[in-house]
């Protein structure tokens, strides 16, 4: 590992821990050359999966994009930006755990929903709104009816 500061390409480690539950290791090194430390993380290289998208578009997964759609459906609600990254976090897994090679958006905008429908009602109707591009206020309507009716049940 080449020194951020000098450049010398050989250091040793200091501390090594696993972050991101496990997914991630975090090492403390220091240079053998002028004996500053820094940090470095080491991440498993994962196989790319495809978003097959409404019009059969494929992309990338991008869980940027999730996380955003989270954010704007929780937008003044009392969801904290951990609740959003985990409920991320979860969804990402799952798709990588699939050993898939593509998704469709269908699929994770109910992945989604179904989180938000758990942790906030409000952010999941924000959400199931967009998602489901409701029409009209019947729609919405509906949508809260299925909603109450899963609450008594």
């Amino acid at each position: 590992m080449r020194c951020p500061y000098c450049g010398y390409e050989d250091s040793k480690v200091i501390d090594t821990r696993p972050t991101d539950e496990g997914r991630t290791i975090k090492r403390r090194r220091e240079c053998l050359k002028c004996q500053k430390r820094f940090t470095t993380f080491e991440k498993v290289e994962r196989q790319p999966i495809l978003v097959i998208k409404k019009d059969n578009r494929r992309e990338e997964f991008d869980r940027s994009k999730i996380l955003n759609g989270i954010i704007k459906a929780c937008q003044k609600r009392p969801v904290s930006i951990e609740q959003m990254n985990k409920i991320v976090d979860e969804i990402e897994n799952e798709i990588y755990n699939s050993m898939r090679d593509e998704i469709s958006s269908r699929e994770i905008g109910e992945m989604v929903m179904e989180k938000l429908k758990k942790l906030d009602e409000i952010s999941y109707v924000r959400f199931a709104s967009v998602y489901r591009q409701f029409k009209d206020i019947n729609t919405f309507i509906e949508e809260l009816q299925k909603l109450l009716t899963e609450k008594i049940e």
